[in-house]
């Protein structure tokens, strides 16, 4: 398969029902060998110690259960401290195969964080400046002359949220295999009318990243695939992370559980295409390269450091503790973003000031009683790992 460099549907996975009966594994240690990576001397045997570990197991499996998630998979990582890292549940909900660490999963609005990282490549190359109108480089936006590269990216701009039009949901749940085109995507939300002024609050909207891979393609002569895998994946040494132009999903994965449907039944959604997410939220990774990401895109080793400060200027979303940068969230402190798309969901967040990393994947995006099963997870493990800096993302989601 050609490497190429690489959401809830309706809501964004930021600000983004019981399952069938299903088979239930232990939770399993995952030894570093069993990933045949290079840095397996950061996984000590002894993790974080016999009571911590059991405390997190604990409450691992008693969200696991309540929550009616069928796979997760952490991964914890405390400089000075060890690291923890489990697989509990199932990845296949009808042969019961557990859940194990070393899949590839659709990672959702995660995809932001490396479309805006590439964005603000561009900005250090000179080609492009983050008060630029969209205008400058995309026709026919609502407003365009006044909405800047900037505000879509803190979610900013006003722009109607395309997810959130009826028919556009119509389309995409009547039929999950269909290949949209950014275009095709965007001209749902552009038939509404603008929600706010540009810059007057915070309104989290796929529509804002849509237009930012378009900006890529047009300064960059490149399709956004081939941008973001040559400057932001290969950089990063992220082999195992890849930005699908339909609905490709390399082996092995979990087997991904939505109620996201036009009944709201429960579904296998593992091969739906998610191109109608593309530059907001169309990304595949695994739990070692997420592990990596984290640390890159909270200390911004790809970028200057003068854009670095840009884009971790944080603003109030409007939902307390959690503020929101240049396509990246500050909960608690954790430093990163969330991922939501039928099927699947993921946390990947940095602490600066413990150099700790927090990555966490889920086979499903069915909430539970209001809340997302991953912010479930994070809250869960923060609480007892970091109780100063409990990540505590509120629902809605990408």
């Amino acid at each position: 398969m050609r490497r190429t460099p690489s959401r809830r549907v309706f809501t964004a996975a930021l600000l983004a029902s019981a399952l069938a009966p299903m088979a239930v594994s232990p939770a399993v240690a995952v030894q570093a060998e069993s990933f045949g990576r290079p840095d397996t001397d950061e996984y000590p045997p002894d993790g974080l110690g016999p009571e911590l570990t059991a405390r997190l197991d604990e409450a691992v499996e008693e969200v696991r259960r309540a929550a009616g998630i069928p796979g997760v998979i952490v991964g914890l990582w405390l400089p000075g401290r060890g690291s923890y890292v489990r697989a509990t549940g199932v990845a296949d909900t009808v042969t019961g195969e557990p859940m194990n660490a070393d899949v590839y999963t659709r990672i959702g609005s995660e995809t932001k964080t490396f479309t805006v990282t590439a964005l603000l490549e561009l900005v250090d190359d000179g080609l492009i400046g983050l008060d630029d109108p969209i205008s400058r480089y995309v026709d026919c936006v609502p407003c365009g002359d006044r909405i800047t590269l900037r505000q879509l990216a803190e979610m900013r701009s006003g722009l109607f949220p395309y997810t959130a039009d009826p028919d556009f949901v119509q389309a995409l749940l009547s039929d999950p295999s269909r290949s949209f085109t950014p275009q095709e995507s965007l001209a749902y939300g552009f038939k509404h009318p603008n929600t706010f002024e540009p810059g007057a609050q915070f309104e989290y909207s796929n529509t804002n990243l849509v237009l930012l891979g378009l900006v890529i393609e047009k300064v960059s002569g490149l399709d956004l695939i081939d941008f973001v895998d040559r400057r932001v994946l290969r950089p990063a040494r992220l082999s195992n992370t890849l930005f699908p132009s339909d609905a490709e999903f390399p082996q092995p994965h979990a087997r991904g559980y939505t109620n996201q449907t036009l009944s709201g039944a429960t579904v296998d959604s593992t091969d739906w295409n998610p191109s109608w997410a593309w530059a907001a939220g169309a990304m595949i990774s695994d739990l070692h390269d997420l592990r990596r990401w984290a640390k890159i895109v909270a200390t911004g080793e790809l970028l200057s450091p003068q854009t670095q400060r840009e884009r971790l200027k944080v603003l109030p979303t409007g939902f307390p503790g959690t503020s929101y940068g240049l396509g990246i969230l500050d909960s608690g402190g954790w430093i990163g973003h969330n991922g939501s798309i039928p099927g699947y969901q993921s946390v990947t967040v940095y602490l600066p000031p413990l150099e700790a990393t927090l990555v966490l994947i889920t086979n499903t995006d069915i909430s539970s009683q209001g809340q997302e099963p991953s912010s479930l997870l994070a809250r869960a493990i923060t609480e007892i790992v970091t109780p100063d800096n409990v990540y505590d993302r509120p629902t809605p989601s990408t």
